[in-house]
């Protein structure tokens, strides 16, 4: 294998390895790390189509990316194909692509109808691609699951409707919405998926290491992946599925370069948001880098109780510098 480009529609990508759009993860810092790692393309968090167009401002701060996030991807969830258009208009200022979610399993996006509850209505789903397509000329993704449940899996018809209805690409997490993040997601489909279009498939679900992204790949026949939870912590997942495309072999990542990483990290944050909200919105991040280690246990209840940015640099530092972290 090699390194391979993906284009959508447009847009041409340099490699095929993307970053997946996650809720309260997927902000400007976290994404700058993983396009610093390799990432072709990252996604914005969710966007609300009806916060965007009722309460803009506070919404449009999700949309703001530092001069460096090129290309950058607007994910868009709701259920009006009306409203869906006139967000589609407002964030076509704000990326290179936009996405719609009709993946999302979360009980309140379901409730409005959005999100995987669209998997349930076809016909509102061509409505509200067409929509989308009428109202701006991006590339246009569609990132969306299996099917409801086991017994309405319909991510075939799905798939073409999309395809039919003016979607550049298809994204799919082989999951249903009633299984959440739990059992295995299901390869296979994006293979048959692959086979039902003709427009570029890009895989999604369980890549927790570079094999697994290489594996998809070649048995699915799959144009590109999309890499999710297993980032978590864990930006040089996408270093080393690039580096196994080349035919080389993933590096060990040495502490210092782990904590070099988490410094930035925190720089990054704490540039955008502020010493406090960086305290609290980065504790997740540094207990995922700390997975597998030794102390982490300990590492983690510290910083769950940590309240100022200070003592959480002189923590972290601390930490991550002991010669018998692995």
């Amino acid at each position: 294998m090699s390194i391979t480009p993906l284009t959508i529609k447009t847009l041409n990508l340099e490699n095929n390895v993307v970053l997946a759009p996650m809720a309260g993860i997927t902000n400007s810092p976290y994404r700058q790390i993983n396009q610093r790692a390799g990432a072709a393309l990252t996604y914005s968090e969710m966007i609300s189509a009806n916060g965007l167009i009722r309460d803009g401002k506070r919404t449009l701060e999700l949309l703001k990316r530092h001069s460096s996030e090129a290309p950058f991807a607007v994910q868009l969830f709701g259920e009006d194909p009306k409203v869906l258009a006139e967000a589609a208009k407002i964030s076509s200022d704000y990326g290179e692509l936009l996405d719609l979610n009709m993946g999302c399993p979360v009980k309140k996006v379901v409730r409005s109808g959005a999100g995987s509850a669209l998997l349930q209505n076809p016909s509102l789903v061509a409505a509200a691609i067409s929509a989308i397509r009428r109202a701006s000329s991006l590339p246009l993704t569609i990132k969306f699951r299996s099917g409801w449940d086991k017994s309405s899996i319909n991510f075939l018809d799905i798939g073409k409707i999309a395809e039919q209805s003016g979607a550049d690409a298809l994204i799919l997490h082989p999951r249903t919405r009633c299984q959440g993040f739990s059992g295995h997601s299901n390869w296979d489909h994006i293979t048959q998926l692959k086979q039902a279009v003709s427009i570029p498939v890009i895989g999604s679900g369980d890549i927790n290491c570079a094999q697994d992204a290489i594996t998809m790949l070649q048995t699915t026949g799959c144009d590109g992946v999309m890499i999710g939870r297993g980032a978590y912590g864990n930006p040089w997942l996408i270093t080393d599925i690039l580096r196994l495309q080349c035919g080389e072999q993933p590096l060990p990542i040495s502490l210092q370069q782990r904590l070099k990483t988490i410094m930035e990290h925190l720089e990054l944050h704490k540039e955008i948001f502020g010493e406090h909200k960086t305290v609290t919105d980065m504790r997740k991040h540094l207990c995922w880098y700390s997975r597998s280690m030794n102390g982490a246990s300990e590492f983690r209840s510290q910083v769950n109780r940590i309240h100022s940015y200070a003592d959480l640099l002189k923590t972290t530092k601390q930490f991550f510098s002991r010669p018998s972290l692995i």
